[in-house]
């Protein structure tokens, strides 16, 4: 299964359940295992992750962290983990002292949402106050998957992520320190500019002048940036809108919704799908009672259909009569289970279209 495919389903679940989730204890048994074990971490193997991992500070014993995974016996990340409602700001501190006494290069402080991560890049061996890199895994762009994928168990490398560690620290502050400027610009920043195009000396009314200039200029400039990037996008988004339309042809009929949990499975199929199936074929028709997956948008290529609108749901494929055979599933972590299924489905849909006539 693809990693992105992993991630991205982890992301649908966790914004579909958390109102559902209600202390931290089930935070992080909902969200923060799942996202240990996309990482490629066997949560239950106490050789890779430890709960409540004892980091003792001096004369202060019973200090521990929630997780500590490990590869090749050593601690490679510690985590820690609050409710997902509870915000980090003030909880670093906590983390910054099981940093202290664990040989770990890496920390992760979470809420099951927002995953922040921490080294030491300023001090050695001191995690530093700031993190180097956050993330929202209920909105990841495909850079931070990319990114992400770093701390998989297959390619875990520390000094592949310390190499870029520096670059997402400093590129995520100037950042913030640049939407901080265009929002109130300081004296230095109106300075700037002001030296540059303003003639003669900048007393203390030139400055008061160039003030709203410098930021009604920048948001100007931000607005014809967006604006031109939303006029070359629209003949794209045109046809993608099209494509959405077709794909969907039956539900615009039915009156249906695409739901997160049809999303969320149709990932989950097409993850399973992918190991031997090009990705760019499987493709989806919603309607109102079912959700089919089918290869190369042709409705005669239906790999199966999930029945998730209901109190019960199904999964159902076609038997050599073409009878829909349905078989309840009680989660969407159910559809792993079709794995074999599904792959034989999928192979002989493509065996039947290589043995006929061209």
């Amino acid at each position: 299964m693809d990693f992105i495919d992993v991630i991205k389903a982890l992301g649908e679940k966790v914004n579909r359940l958390k109102d559902s989730i209600l202390t931290e204890e089930a935070t992080k048994n909902a969200f923060v295992m799942p996202f240990i074990a996309a990482l490629g971490y066997d949560v239950f193997n106490p050789f890779e992750v430890i709960p409540e991992f004892v980091a003792d500070l001096g004369i202060k014993k019973g200090e521990k962290v929630d997780y500590c995974i490990q590869k090749d016996n050593q601690p490679i990340i510690i985590v820690e983990c609050k409710h997902w409602k509870e915000g980090l700001d003030v909880h670093n501190s906590q983390l910054h002292r099981y940093f202290h006494v664990t040989s770990t290069r890496f920390g992760i402080l979470t809420n099951g949402i927002v995953y922040r991560f921490y080294t030491d890049l300023v001090e050695p061996n001191k995690m530093d106050d700031k993190p180097f890199w956050e993330i929202n895994i209920t909105d990841l762009s495909e850079a931070n998957v990319l990114e992400l994928k770093k701390f998989h168990k297959t390619g875990f490398d520390v000094n592949q992520i310390l190499s870029t560690a520096s670059e997402l620290k400093y590129t995520r502050e100037i950042k913030q320190l640049l939407a901080t400027e265009l929002r109130d610009p300081s004296i230095d920043f109106v300075r700037l500019f002001a030296k540059q195009v303003a003639p003669g000396k900048l007393t203390e009314k030139v400055m008061e002048q160039f003030n709203p200039l410098v930021k009604k200029s920048a948001n100007q400039l931000l607005n014809d940036i967006i604006n031109e990037r939303l006029k070359s996008a629209l003949a794209t988004e045109a046809v993608v809108q099209i494509q959405e339309v077709e794909l969907s042809s039956d539900s615009a009929k039915g009156g249906t919704e695409f739901t997160e949990m049809e999303r969320e499975a149709f990932f989950i199929v097409k993850a399973i799908l992918r190991s031997q199936i090009e990705s760019s074929r499987i493709t989806y028709r919603d309607t109102t009672s079912y959700l089919n997956i089918l290869l190369d948008d042709n409705k005669n290529k239906i790999v199966c259909r999930l029945w998730l609108n209901g109190t019960k749901r199904y999964i159902s494929f076609f038997d050599e009569s073409k009878k829909d055979v349905k078989t309840e599933i009680t989660s969407l972590d159910d559809l792993y289970k079709f794995t074999p299924q599904l792959l034989a489905t999928a192979g002989q849909i493509d065996a039947k279209k290589a043995t006929q006539p061209a």
